[in-house]
């Protein structure tokens, strides 16, 4: 077992634990729990992460990023919590210290292929030339607030996943006094003289986050978001301010499209021994369980397209 690393924790809070259908959540289970969140540095280095004290009001802990291989090291460590893998995924990531053009050529040829065609007809839209405009200062990040949170009021991710841009005064503070430090990147792209895409990336260290990401629906046929990720890389690449740009947790065709490398991680519920927690988990697993081979069963019909419209209503 490699050695333990000292991770910091954040304080327990509600959080839902959802019986959901793809976006759709059916029914929650509410626990407090206090989250582990390991940073890329932290998943990349394999070491299992030493949990800090478990809060009182605390039902147990939510392990984010955990490698997959430390997952047996985790639960044993842990002295008989009940376990629960809620999700496993790459944590895709890219390395800028190879330089843009070695990066671009990695890419399958389809890919980059696909990204010049998408990017082309952007620019042809826009009169030759793409209008990406970046954001990093206090004045220049309200400005960006403001024009991407009326595209993210319009995104599926935020009216199904209520994930889009936030625009509570905590999140503004806090875009606010990383820009001052300099640790905030931020694009909007623009077509025909409509904004269509937002990106959104807090730094940590020498770390980029792939924090919050949407585009405009009327835009859908234009792939907004491809083309403004691509403009994004590439001013990043060309800074050379930064080490790695973290697409975080979760999958996604555009991370493995774009990524240099990956760590397979899980996302593990360590919860205390309770008969409620007990039967809470063994419900949550069967219901997933339900799911995947319904899913299997739909893939299999052909019929994944239309169920993933469904899904997004």
């Amino acid at each position: 077992m490699n050695a333990l690393a000292e991770v910091k924790a954040e304080a327990a809070r509600p959080t839902a634990l959802k019986f959901e259908v793809g976006a759709r959540t059916l029914v929650a289970v509410q626990r407090s729990l206090q989250r582990v969140p390991l940073s890329l540095a932290d998943a990349r280095s394999g070491a299992l992460p030493e949990l800090p004290p478990l809060a009182r009001e605390a039902h147990g802990y939510s392990i984010t990023s955990l490698p997959e291989p430390l997952v047996a090291d985790a639960i044993k460590a842990s002295g008989g919590m009940l376990p629960f893998v809620r999700q496993r995924y790459t944590r895709h990531y890219i390395d800028f210290t190879t330089g843009f053009e070695a990066w671009f050529a990695g890419l399958s040829s389809s890919a980059r292929q696909g990204l010049r065609r998408k990017a082309r007809k952007i620019a042809a839209e826009c009169g030759g030339e793409l209008d990406v405009r970046a954001f990093r200062t206090p004045a220049e990040l309200e400005t960006f607030h403001d024009v991407a949170r009326r595209i993210s009021l319009r995104t599926y991710q935020e009216r199904l996943l209520g994930s889009g841009l936030p625009d509570t005064p905590e999140f503004i503070a806090e875009m606010l006094t990383l820009a001052s430090a300099g640790g905030v990147r931020a694009w909007l792209l623009y077509i025909a003289g409509e904004p269509a895409a937002y990106l959104y990336c807090p730094a940590e260290g020498d770390t980029l986050l792939y924090a919050y990401v949407g585009h405009d629906p009327a835009f859908d046929d234009w792939s907004p978001g491809a083309v403004l990720q691509l403009q994004a890389l590439q001013e990043l690449f060309d800074e050379g301010r930064f080490a790695h740009f973290d697409f975080t947790e979760g999958e996604g065709q555009h991370k493995r499209q774009l990524a240099s490398g990956g760590v397979a991680c899980v996302d593990l519920l360590l919860l205390r021994p309770s008969l409620a927690n007990r039967v809470t988990m063994a419900a949550l697993a069967g219901f997933n369980r339900l799911v995947a081979e319904a899913k299997r069963a739909v893939q299999g019909a052909g019929l994944g397209g239309w169920a993933k419209k469904l899904r997004r209503g």
